[in-house]
């Protein structure tokens, strides 16, 4: 939703009712993930997307019909193999949508829900159509159960979205939760070529990358434009007081034990999503040792990808960074990392991880 952010705070700076459709709900393969919108106000204007146009004109019909009548509503759209002119995704997949009207009285939930720089989850009660934005600290908009705000809160700290059935007080509730969590951190150790070819394909998967190189003449901010962050610092200094969390991945190129062993000694024991190591063979199996009198425990050096990356065949700095952020891709969304023309698995699935 925030990629309306522009389109929707114009439509609340002139009070204009709109009605918000959400995919809360993928089985198979859909074009679009959950938690895309589509909006559309009064005037007909549209602005989003949910599934690159095979049920867009329904849900279109469908959200006019909402803003005439208040009633939040929730509709599925799936392939029609007996009419092939049938609304229905040509892909084979199913998306479940949820639609509810939005006036004044719901502008300041979902200004809250498009602030950048602030982590919330949007929920919405699916009978009812309320709302309320809930943050680590405050709730904006509907009272909801403390269960509902607990349930938010969790999967705000793990960035998941999705629906959930809620057992409350008075009744179970089904609720979607949209989570809007700052992207995720990519820290990077060592400032090389293949840092500066993996700082391009982090950004390309969406994280926020952070460079730490303490040797002056490699910690050059024109080499890596696009690293959002370059910091001078000894490595596991700085792992160790600054914020990570369970989607954050840590890369250590600077194949250097002094700076390797310490920094991954920190790293393997912090509750990040991967971390990896460059090196050859031979110098993992050395750091590996040095870790174990560092103390490590097998389950902790079982988290380790060393050699990082996985094996294409690459050469190139560029080549290697595609093999890292591959790995990283597989590792968190629990790929097979096998061709898709050899597997049966479905090409797009869910998952919990942000």
């Amino acid at each position: 939703m925030r990629e309306l952010a522009g389109y929707l705070r114009q439509w609340h700076g002139t009070r204009t009712t709109y009605a918000l459709a959400t995919v809360i709900g993928v089985r198979g393969s859909a074009p679009r993930p959950v938690g895309s919108t589509m909006a559309v106000d009064t005037a007909g204007q549209v602005r989003g997307s949910l599934s690159g146009g095979c049920v867009e004109g329904a849900v279109y019909e469908e959200c006019l019909r909402v803003l005439e009548t208040g009633e939040a509503a929730r509709i599925s759209f799936g392939y029609n193999d007996e009419d092939a002119f049938a609304v229905g995704l040509t892909c084979g997949g199913e998306v479940d949508v949820f639609i509810h009207r939005v006036t004044a009285a719901q502008y300041r939930v979902i200004e809250a829900a498009l602030d950048s720089d602030s982590p919330v989850s949007l929920v919405g009660d699916l009978d009812s159509g309320r709302i309320a934005a809930v943050r680590p600290e405050t709730i904006i908009g509907a009272e909801f159960d403390p269960e509902v705000n607990t349930q938010a809160r969790a999967m705000l700290d793990a960035g998941a979205s999705g629906g959930r059935v809620v057992g409350c007080a008075d009744r179970e509730r089904t609720v979607f939760v949209h989570s809007f969590a700052p992207p995720p951190r990519m820290i990077i150790f060592g400032a090389t070529d293949f840092t500066v070819a993996l700082c391009g394909v982090g950004r390309l998967l969406g994280y926020r990358i952070t460079v730490c190189e303490p040797r002056p003449i490699f910690a050059d901010r024109a080499r890596l434009p696009e690293a959002d962050e370059l910091v001078r610092e000894w490595p596991d200094r700085y792992l160790a007081g600054t914020a990570v969390d369970a989607r954050t991945v840590i890369c250590v190129l600077t194949h250097d034990p002094k700076f390797d062993v310490p920094v991954l000694a920190t790293a393997l024991r912090l509750p990040v999503a991967y971390v990896g190591a460059m090196g050859s063979r031979r110098a993992d199996r050395q750091r590996r040792e040095q870790l174990i009198t560092a103390g490590l425990t097998d389950a902790e050096l079982d988290r380790l990808h060393s050699p990082i990356g996985l094996e294409l065949g690459g050469h190139t700095p560029q080549e290697t960074a595609v093999a890292i952020g591959a790995e990283i891709i597989a590792v968190r969304r629990g790929g097979s990392t096998q061709p898709l023309s050899t597997t049966d698995r479905p090409i797009h699935r869910t998952s919990a991880a942000g």
